[in-house]
C-alpha cells in the first residue's frame, strides 16, 4: 500500500448529499425556489383561484343561510340548504330583471345624465383653473380604460363576467352541500400531527366568514332599500335605479361608498339645487346608519378589519387582478386575519401549558 493510501483519508466532497453542509445548503436552496414558484403559481392561476375563493365566498353565505334557517325550521339540512339556494337564485333573477327590463330606459337616461353632470363638473373647473382646456368626461373615460386594460380578461366583457359568475355558484353549490369532504381531503395532504390545528382553523376563518358575509349582506339591503325609498320621497329621478346600484355596491366597502355617493349627488343635482342637497343628505344618512350601526355591530360579532388595511388591500387586489379581486380583496383579508388570530391563540396555549406563557393571552384579542 502506497503512502499516499495510508496518509490520505478522503472526505465528502460538495457533490456528496451525505455532507451535512450540503444538505443545509440544498434545503434552502429548495425553500427559495418553492417560495418563487408559488409566487410565480399564483399570478399565473390567479383568475382560476379567485373563482374558487368566490365560490367559498358563496357557499359560506349559502351555509350561513341554512345555519339560520334551521333556529326556525326544523327539517334536513339537504331540504333547508335547496331552500336557501333556491331563494337565492330567485333573488339574483328578480334583480337582474328588475335592473334590465323594468329599468333599461331609466339607465339610458341614467348614463346621459351622470355624462353631463360631469361635464359640469369640469367645465367649473376649468373656468377656476383646476383643469387646462376643455376636458370632457369621455376622454377621462378614454384614459381611465386605457389605464385598467392589464384587467383580467375573464371579467373584460359580459359573457366573461357571466361565465365567472356561473362558475363561482357552480363551486360554491358543490362546496356548500359537502364542506366536510373538500376539508377532510385537503387535511388529508397535510402531516396527521397538523390536521387537528388545520380544523381548528378552517372552523374559525369559516365562522368569521359566514358573519362577514351576513353582515355585508345586511348592509347592502339596508343601503340599497334605504337609498332607494328616501331618494323617492324626494323626487330625485331614478330612484330604483339608484338604490339597486346602491346596495350592490355596497359589498365593495370604502370605494363602493365613493362610486355610489358621486352617482347619486351627479344625479340629484340634475333636477335642481333642492333637489341635489337631498341627495347630498339621503347619501349622509344611509352611511351614516352603516358606518355607526351595522359596520360596528358586524365587527364586533366576527373580525374588525381595519378600513385603511381593506381599502389598501382593495387597491393592491384590484390592480393585480382586476374587478374580482376588488370585490373579494375584503373577505380574504378577513380569512387571513382569522387564521392568523387561531395561530396566535394555539401558540399563546402552548406556551401556558408550558408555564411560560403568562399574561401572553393579552395579545389575542380580536381587534
Amino acid at each position: 500500500m502506497s503512502d499516499h493510501e495510508t496518509n490520505h483519508v478522503e472526505e465528502a466532497g460538495p457533490a456528496e448529499l451525505r455532507d451535512p453542509l450540503v444538505r443545509n445548503e440544498m434545503k434552502r436552496a429548495a425553500v427559495w425556489i418553492g417560495m418563487v414558484l408559488a409566487v410565480w403559481l399564483v399570478v399565473v392561476l390567479a383568475q382560476p383561484l379567485l373563482l374558487i375563493v368566490g365560490g367559498i365566498v358563496f357557499a359560506s353565505m349559502l351555509d350561513g343561510g341554512t345555519r339560520l334557517l334551521g333556529r326556525v325550521l326544523p327539517i334536513g339540512r339537504g331540504w333547508r340548504l335547496a331552500i336557501v339556494s333556491l331563494a337565492s337564485v330567485a333573488f339574483l333573477v328578480g334583480t337582474v330583471w328588475l335592473a334590465g327590463v323594468q329599468l333599461v330606459a331609466q339607465a339610458a337616461a341614467f348614463s346621459e345624465t351622470v355624462t353631463a353632470q360631469a361635464n359640469r363638473v369640469l367645465a367649473w373647473a376649468g373656468a377656476q383653473g383646476f383643469a387646462a382646456g376643455e376636458v370632457k368626461i369621455d376622454q377621462y373615460a378614454q384614459q381611465l380604460m386605457g389605464g385598467l386594460g392589464r384587467l383580467t380578461s375573464a371579467v373584460s366583457s359580459a359573457i366573461g363576467a357571466m361565465t365567472s359568475l356561473v362558475m363561482i355558484v357552480v363551486i360554491g353549490l358543490f362546496i356548500a352541500v359537502e364542506p366536510r369532504l373538500y376539508e377532510r381531503g385537503i387535511a388529508w395532504m397535510l402531516p396527521l400531527r397538523s390536521r387537528d390545528r388545520f380544523y381548528r382553523t378552517t372552523d374559525r376563518m369559516g365562522h368569521t366568514l359566514r358573519r362577514l358575509m351576513a353582515g355585508r349582506l345586511l348592509g347592502m339591503a339596508v343601503e340599497g332599500i334605504g337609498t332607494w325609498i328616501l331618494l323617492a320621497l324626494g323626487g330625485v329621478p331614478m330612484a330604483a335605479l339608484l338604490g339597486i346600484l346602491t346596495g350592490i355596491l355596497a359589498f365593495l366597502p370604502n370605494i363602493g361608498a365613493i362610486i355610489s355617493g358621486v352617482l347619486i349627488i351627479l344625479v340629484g343635482f340634475s333636477a335642481g339645487s333642492e333637489t341635489g342637497l337631498w341627495a347630498i343628505a339621503v347619501y349622509a344618512i344611509v352611511q351614516v346608519v352603516d358606518g355607526y350601526v351595522i359596520v360596528p355591530y358586524v365587527a364586533k360579532k366576527t373580525v374588525d378589519l381595519a378600513p385603511a388595511l381593506v381599502l389598501g388591500a382593495q387597491l393592491l387586489f384590484g390592480a393585480l387582478f382586476g374587478i374580482l379581486g376588488l370585490a373579494l380583496a375584503d373577505p380574504i383579508v378577513g380569512m387571513a386575519k382569522a387564521a392568523l388570530q387561531q395561530v396566535s391563540v394555539e401558540r399563546d396555549g402552548r406556551r401556558r401549558s408550558n408555564g411560560t406563557g403568562e399574561g401572553a393571552g393579552a395579545g389575542t384579542s380580536t381587534g
